[in-house]
């Protein structure tokens, strides 16, 4: 049995939580989940958001699943996801996103997997107020972490039989920084030469994704465009209900959805817990269990497809209780 981390988050963290812990076990899956619980909730009692006893879980345990947990816009705590990267050193965010028959989208052949950088770029969050008038935010590009990500893509493209990558910056207004991520990147790329390797401007490949996504297999981006184009790729194939993410590092991977806390909905039984499922799902897949990866994304892509049990953001009326029983019945 494999010890793992659970994170259930807070707002529909409990409840997706709930369904994809209930669907793993109907699988056979055997894990001993360690729940450690984060975000707002937990500020009150401990004073933190991220208390040390989840960094140590984690460490301890080398994999966890999260659930989603609420940040702030523009004041208070900082983001657990910034942090937990930040602590344990996931320096690669990992999103895959692949068209799913049933769910209707302007795009179809849509399969492009996203790798962002994870550890800087703005989000090593430095920044001062100057002046009661002017706050300044410092952009950090390293030659290490900018070749760490890309070999990890690269390492990626060759164990997953992916053909191109396409390394994505702004190097024409940035020169130094988003230049130095694509020295990194073409350094990288001569040691691989069977992935064919290609630059495109960030706002380039925006305009290009919504014309014609299908051209496009990997995605290597520092930390800022990543977030940003793994969201818009997400758009692609259905939104956020449906798009997982991971947060992986050397020997240590937390997984958890691109998704936010949807406090609005919390409670009603009405979240969806597809993309926490997907997520749980490239979880069993990293951990070796691959054949009950395989059974639970089969009975997921089931029920999607024939479309008569959903949650109301896939276009059903179906609460989260019944599309997890739904799930469950269609495992093998």
């Amino acid at each position: 049995m494999r010890r793992i981390t659970l994170i259930p988050g807070d707002g529909i963290g409990p409840e997706i939580s709930d369904a994809v812990v209930c669907i793993l076990e109907e699988a056979g899956a055997k894990i001993d989940w360690d729940i450690q619980t984060a975000g707002a909730d937990v500020v009150a009692t401990e004073g933190c958001v991220l208390p040390q006893r989840v960094i140590e879980s984690i460490k301890l345990n080398k994999v966890a699943l999260k659930a989603p947990v609420t940040t702030p816009i523009g004041k208070g705590f900082r983001s657990v996801n910034v942090a937990l990267r930040k602590e344990l050193d996931l320096y690669a965010n990992l999103r895959p996103c692949k068209n799913i028959k049933g769910i209707k989208t302007p795009f179809e052949g849509v399969d492009i997997v996203v790798v962002r950088e994870n550890t800087e770029d703005l989000y090593a969050g430095i920044e001062r107020k100057i002046d009661n008038d002017t706050a300044e935010s410092i952009k950090i590009i390293t030659r290490a972490a900018s070749e760490r990500i890309a070999k990890y893509a690269f390492e990626y493209a060759t164990k997953n039989n992916r053909k191109q990558i396409h390394a994505v910056t702004k190097a024409n207004i940035c020169k130094l920084s988003d230049g130095l991520f694509l020295e990194a990147a073409r350094n990288i790329a001569q040691n691989y030469p069977e992935i064919k390797y290609k630059e495109i401007l960030v706002d380039n490949l925006c305009m290009q994704l919504v014309q014609k996504p299908q051209q496009f297999d990997m995605l290597l981006l520092p930390n800022l465009y990543g977030d940003i184009v793994s969201d818009l790729t997400a758009g692609l194939i259905g939104g956020l209900g449906v798009a997982q993410g991971a947060n992986i590092g050397d020997g240590c991977a937390v997984f958890e959805p691109v998704h936010g806390s949807a406090p609005d909905i919390k409670g009603q039984n009405k979240a969806n817990p597809a993309a926490l499922l997907l997520c749980a799902i490239n979880m069993l897949k990293y951990i070796g269990e691959d054949e009950k990866a395989q059974n639970i994304e089969q009975a997921l892509y089931s029920v999607i497809e024939q479309g008569k049990v959903l949650t109301c953001d896939l276009g059903g009326n179906a609460t989260t209780t019944e599309f997890t029983q739904e799930i469950i019945r269609h495992l093998k």
